[in-house]
Order: structure tokens, then C-alpha cells, then sequence
């Protein structure tokens, strides 16, 4: 479970920030979904994502915070779809950005993995900026000094937050449904 992974006291600073967020906006359930497989994935994606992530994140904090939201969802459809295929796939960050580049990764996974037309498109990209600049101001406030450990730690804890809200979005999307049983 997603909780379980929660390594850093400031990470669920983000969880309860993007939760509120996307629950309020019903784009996810009230329970968020347990995602073992999807999870399975976070560390080597973290790792590969981290030297570009890093390079952007000085200039263009936003996108180097939302691609990973992008990619939680398009893991989040290679699940539904074919998760016994994509599953042996190397490294899915690397897949993706390769398709095209770092900086159009965002519209190859909108218009190739997940299949949004121009309006729906523009509505997911409304909610991921809205749900990087929120992280990237929730990041700046912590009382934290920059370039030190736990900046580092504290800029993969809010990756980690939105590759999980970005997985649970997609898997909304898609019809799962969170209920207690």
C-alpha cells in the first residue's frame, strides 16, 4: 500500500495537499487505491527521472514536478492495458521519453498513451500545472536550506506524491472505482 512508502515526514505535506486538491475536484476517490504493481515501478523510475528532472527543475520547477504526474498515468494505463507486456519493459520513464524527448513527453503520453482529444488534453494539463505549482510552493515553504540533503529528499518525496496522484487520476479515468468494503 502507497502509505507503507511514505519515507520522509514532509512527504505527506504533499499527499494531503494533492489529495485534498483532486478529491475536491472529484478526479480521485476518497479512498485512494492501493497500487502494488504500479509502485513496484516508482524506484526505478525515480532513479532514471532524477538527471533530467533535476536539470529542468531550476528553470521550469513546474514541469519537472508534473512530467512525473504524466507518468504515473501513463503507468497507470500501460497496467490496464497490457501490464503483463509493459511490466518487462526495462525502465517505462525511459521508454516513455524516448518515444519523443523530455520536453514534449508530456503531450506523447496524452495524445499516444492515453488517447485525450485537444479538449481533454487541455483539462489534464490545467490539473497537473495546478498540482505541480501547488507542490513546487509546498516545496519552496519548507523549512529546509536549498541545494542541501533535504531539499534532494524532499524533491523526491513531492515526485513520489505526484506519481502516485498521477496513477490514481488515470486509474479513475479509466472506471476503478475506491470504495470501503
Amino acid at each position: 500500500m502507497q502509505d507503507k512508502q511514505l519515507r520522509y515526514p514532509f512527504e505527506e505535506k504533499f499527499k494531503e495537499d494533492l489529495t485534498t486538491y483532486l478529491q475536491g475536484k472529484k478526479l480521485v476517490d476518497m479512498i485512494l487505491p492501493d497500487t502494488t504493481d504500479i509502485e513496484e515501478k516508482w524506484l526505478g523510475i525515480a532513479e532514471t527521472y532524477l538527471p533530467d528532472g533535476m536539470r529542468e527543475f531550476a528553470a521550469y520547477p513546474t514541469v519537472s514536478l508534473g512530467w512525473m504526474m504524466y507518468v504515473g498515468m501513463a503507468i497507470a494505463k500501460y497496467w490496464d492495458e497490457d501490464w503483463e507486456l509493459y511490466n518487462k519493459v526495462e525502465n517505462l520513464y525511459t521508454y516513455l521519453r524516448d518515444r519523443i524527448d523530455y520536453d514534449h513527453m508530456d503531450d506523447y503520453i496524452c495524445e499516444k498513451v492515453l488517447l485525450l482529444s485537444t479538449d481533454e488534453h487541455n483539462e489534464l494539463a490545467s490539473v497537473v500545472g495546478e498540482c505541480a505549482a501547488r507542490t513546487n510552493s509546498l516545496l519552496r515553504h519548507l523549512p529546509i536550506a536549498p541545494s542541501s540533503s533535504d531539499a534532494f529528499h524532499a524533491y523526491v518525496a513531492a515526485l513520489h506524491q505526484l506519481y502516485f496522484m498521477g496513477a490514481a487520476l488515470q486509474l479513475r479515468r479509466m472506471g476503478y472505482h475506491m470504495t470501503k468494503i
